[in-house]
């Protein structure tokens, strides 16, 4: 568990390591690390506290994540706060050094999925920033049922 958030764990594709402030990175430079990136990703993104060195340390370096580090820097951390909990994945795309994936999240009595794209950098998988004004994660999609995922969740 990181974070309130049950996250994949594996020798082969990581996390290799995990900072001071429980930040888990290095992993493997595949699609299947990309996945467990992803997943750490968005349990790292849950603990607003840490949302400013989290940004820091998880992003694509550039002017977006500059932007978005502004606004995080403004932003006050919320108690209530319900911690998302990946369900599924679904790869849309992937390359040597980019991978684009939906992970869906239950809501309610259904899902929402939302879209990351990582890529390889300083020897790690990075999100991209959202462009200034957009969320991270859109496009966002509903869905009925899992039916075009891979079920993959830690309880």
């Amino acid at each position: 568990m990181s974070r309130r958030v049950v996250v994949p764990r594996s020798a082969t594709y990581g996390p290799g390591k995990t900072d001071p402030d429980g930040f888990r990175r290095c992993f493997a430079h595949n699609p299947t690390g990309a996945i467990y990136a992803a997943y750490n990703a968005i349990a790292a993104l849950n603990d607003q506290h840490q949302a400013v060195a989290t940004t820091r340390k998880l992003m694509l370096p550039g002017p977006d994540t500059n932007a978005l580090l502004r606004a995080v820097e403004t932003e006050e951390p919320s108690e209530a706060a319900v911690a998302a909990q990946p369900a599924a994945f679904r790869i849309i795309d992937a390359t040597t050094d980019r991978v684009t994936l939906s992970l869906a999240l239950p809501v309610e009595d259904q899902y929402m999925s939302l879209t990351l794209t990582l890529v390889w950098y300083s020897e790690d998988w990075r999100v991209i920033s959202p462009k200034p004004g957009d969320q991270l994660g859109a496009p966002f999609s509903q869905h009925r049922d899992l039916d075009d995922f891979i079920t993959w969740k830690g309880l």
